[in-house]
């Protein structure tokens, strides 16, 4: 599932090319997502101008005129590609183009998903804050994600810190790749009980995971499978992954080999050696 690194640079992609535009039109092939588009979906955007491109947690927002806007998420295999051509699908599989919008300079931005497990979504503005969407997610990564408030969040919790840190009401858009990879530069085992975190673990915690995010962004995400940005690219920071996906693997730090185990219904990679 794309996460925040890739929401975020798909965002800042999107954002180059889509403010001032307008959608002429949309076009809806399969409005089976997550959720059913209303049938009314692409007569209310048609018409509307990006006027700017938001982000949320692994959420998309596009403010449009007319006091609307648009929220979309990726699901589990979702991609949005601004196409300058109706046949210029680079490595989307045509056979998912569920959702087209016909750009006012002759473009087609697309909405992509092999398995629909997305979210697209229209809001007045008026009620957009209370949008169920975004109800009860915690702070941004960068903008209120304190040790403090990990601590608190932390105390007589039994779950395992792995699981706490993925909690969208704890901190908002890491998921699974990044968790992994921020709990071993902080040097703290996935499975560890949240409530057995000391407070030196978790000023580490809550200091690595803005770092660990950004240079996902400064190389616009991870890709293993399907995830592309707009351009139809893929994401190039698997190459920097230290724990994710390498089990068996020699840890880059200590040499042990990288263990995996399934925290939450998730595969979390770690070191024996270096976690603790």
């Amino acid at each position: 599932m794309p996460e925040l690194p890739e929401v975020e640079s798909l965002r800042q992609l999107l954002e180059e090319s889509l403010i001032g535009r307008t959608f002429v039109t949309a076009s809806v092939r399969e409005p089976r997502l997550r959720r059913s588009l209303p049938p009314d979906f692409a007569k209310t955007i048609a018409g509307r101008k990006v006027e700017r491109l938001d982000r949320r947690a692994k959420y998309l927002i596009f403010a449009l005129s007319g006091n609307h806007r648009m929220l979309v998420h990726l699901g589990m295999s979702g991609s949005l590609s601004h196409r300058h051509a109706p046949a210029d699908a680079g490595p989307f599989n045509p056979r998912h183009d569920h959702v087209q919008f016909d750009l006012d300079d002759g473009s087609l931005l697309v909405y992509n998903d092999p398995r629909r497990f997305g979210l697209m979504k229209l809001y007045p503005d008026a009620d957009f804050a209370s949008a169920i969407e975004l109800k009860g997610l915690g702070p941004e990564p960068f903008d209120g994600f304190t040790a403090d408030s990990l601590w608190q969040a932390t105390r007589g919790r039994t779950a395992a810190i792995k699981n706490l840190l993925m909690d969208q009401r704890v901190v908002a858009g890491v998921g699974n790749i990044y968790a992994s990879e921020i709990l071993f530069r902080a040097r703290v085992r996935p499975t560890r009980r949240a409530g057995r975190v000391t407070r030196a673990e978790v000023e580490r915690i809550a200091t690595i995971t803005p770092q660990v995010l950004r240079e996902a962004i400064g190389s616009r995400g991870t890709t293993f499978r399907s995830y592309r940005d707009s351009h139809g690219e893929p994401g190039r920071y698997a190459t920097q992954l230290r724990v994710y996906d390498r089990k068996g693997k020699p840890c880059l730090e200590c040499d042990k080999p990288i263990r995996a185990v399934v925290v939450g219904q998730r595969s979390s990679f770690y070191c024996p050696q270096c976690q603790k």
